[in-house]
């Protein structure tokens, strides 16, 4: 499975189909990142599995995607069954040992693996905007209510809190346009609308807390071996949108959180982006110039990336670019989509002098695949036709019973399962506005000097005591004025300057928008 910090992929043929060589990939250079790519059926989940056993083996924790089911098999031990045996005498694979490998189960919704979250925070308004296909009005309201939340020490956690920011700025779109700018009643309403169906579509069991810890995703069990973290994406695939900002964000946080380390022996995580098909698409120029940022220089944090797709016209050239490691499996060209895309994966690999690179990849069979990797100096290896060596865990999913005894017996146990709801913005602003009603209820021998000093204290607009009986309005009415504009607009620019001259001078805790617009602490 690995050999001189190589993970063996299988065995390449000559042009008589007999044994050529086996054909590795390096540890060293699997953090220059991948691509495998193929049509259905043609085998792909198998060698994404077969990449996921290598790594693991080597120590290396994974990250990916279960979209069918069948990649949770690899929490189980295979089973020797003729094809298997059959392929692994074919690729020179001996001894054959077939194992199971440390496994954690994660889904968004809880039911087949453990909870996993983040928050709206942390999520930042450039991801939130994609997932809410928010228009660049609506973005711009999500980018002010970010500064808000932040400047006022409002918590986003939960899709509440985002919901009651919203109507705060709704109900006080004058006064914070003055601050922040133009605030449109419509682009906050189309918010409102499209994260009530975000919440239908059961994306609130998404935001909360705990929040997924990164160190979690990047677990060596005791043998020494890289946990392999299996996400259920079969119901999450019925929104492709919610799927794909995940992944993304998951990305993120990697890249904003690992250290810089340069050249590894090898990665210290790598991370599988199936259907990557769904991140790219309808995309705005903007991220998909974020993600080529973040593929690029995450690779010195020791991260490599891998895309899995049907087609390599996919993933956009500026990302294609830089995946160094190649795994080809047949594609069909009937349509002249098709057949630019087969012209498109020929000319991305070395040329083989002894076969087609064109003609080989709409004759593949299954199992079967063009591999190119890197070697050397990093140079990408001449293309070889290659048979991919058999998984050692078990070739399907697992059973409801099997996969509950890993979330009962796993090392996260009980740590993901229950939801935190603490104080947050919906709390605060909640509180703010009741605070703001009762003295209004009151009776006026009730209201006495010191109520109305208490009450004038520094609040968020909206929720002071704004409407005064007529006649101390005119009593007071200079000094109120005064008042109004020294405490909140003096306040609200204080905490602007404020958190500037933090960031500015690397003094306290400062909260600075990230590579693609989660909170970087």
């Amino acid at each position: 499975m690995t050999e001189d910090g190589s993970l063996f992929l299988g065995a390449s043929r000559k042009a008589d189909g007999s044994f050529n060589k086996a054909e590795f990939l390096a540890l060293k250079f699997a953090n220059r990142h991948g691509l495998v790519t193929g049509a259905t059926g043609t085998g792909k989940t198998v060698t994404l599995q077969v990449l996921a056993e290598g790594f693991s083996a080597a120590g290396v924790p994974v990250f990916c995607a279960d979209i069918k089911g069948d990649l949770s098999g690899i929490g189980a031990r295979g089973e020797p069954r003729d094809f298997l045996l059959k392929r692994a005498e074919e690729v020179g694979l001996e001894p054959y040992a077939m194992t199971e490998f440390p496994v954690i189960f994660w889904d968004l919704f809880g039911e087949k693996g453990h909870r996993v979250r983040t928050t709206v925070a942390e999520m930042g308004p450039l991801l939130l905007a994609r997932l809410l296909d928010a228009t660049e009005a609506q973005e711009g309201v999500l980018n002010i209510a970010f500064k808000i939340a932040d400047e006022g020490g409002l918590a986003l956690l939960d899709l509440k809190d985002l919901q009651a920011l919203l109507t705060y700025m709704a109900e006080q779109a004058g006064a914070l346009s003055a601050e922040y700018g133009l605030i449109s009643k419509a682009s906050v309403g189309s918010l409102q609308r499209a994260l009530l169906l975000l919440e239908r579509q059961g994306a609130e069991h998404f935001f909360g807390e705990p929040a997924l810890a990164i160190s979690d995703i990047m677990r060596i069990d005791a043998d020494g071996r890289g946990t392999i973290s299996v996400l259920a994406a079969d119901r999450l695939m019925m929104n492709p949108r919610l799927y794909a900002t995940f992944l993304l964000w998951l990305l993120s946080e990697l890249f904003e959180e690992l250290p810089e380390v340069g050249d590894l022996d090898k990665p210290k995580l790598v991370f599988f982006f199936d259907e990557a098909h769904l991140l790219f698409k309808d995309a705005p120029k903007i991220l998909i110039e974020r993600v080529e940022q973040v593929v690029r220089l995450i690779r010195s944090k020791g991260v490599g990336v891998y895309f899995v797709t049907q087609n390599p016209l996919d993933v956009p050239e500026s990302v294609l670019a830089q995946l160094g490691n190649r795994v080809q499996h047949a594609l069909r060209a009937y349509s002249p989509r098709e057949q630019k895309a087969v012209k498109t994966a020929a000319e991305t690999f070395r040329p083989n002098p002894d076969f087609s690179t064109q003609e080989a990849i709409t004759a593949l069979g299954t199992g079967e695949a063009l591999v190119s990797t890197l070697s050397g100096k990093g140079a990408p290896s001449m293309v070889e036709r290659t048979l991919i060596r058999p998984p050692s865990a078990r070739v399907g999913p697992l059973s409801d019973a099997e996969r509950q005894s890993h979330l009962t017996t796993g090392p996260l146990s009980g740590v993901y399962d229950e939801t935190v709801d603490r104080e947050s913005a919906y709390e605060i602003l909640a509180r703010r506005a009741g605070k703001a009603v009762a003295p209004q209820q009151a009776p006026a021998s009730q209201q006495t000097p010191e109520s109305d000093s208490a009450a004038s204290r520094w609040k968020l607009p909206g929720f002071g005591h704004e409407d005064e009986a007529p006649a101390r309005e005119e009593s007071r009415a200079p000094a109120r004025s005064r008042q109004r504009e020294t405490v909140v607009e003096a306040a609200m620019k204080s905490a602007a300057r404020s958190l500037a001259s933090q960031v500015a001078n690397q003094l306290g805790r400062a909260l600075v928008r990230g590579i693609l617009g989660s909170l970087k602490r």
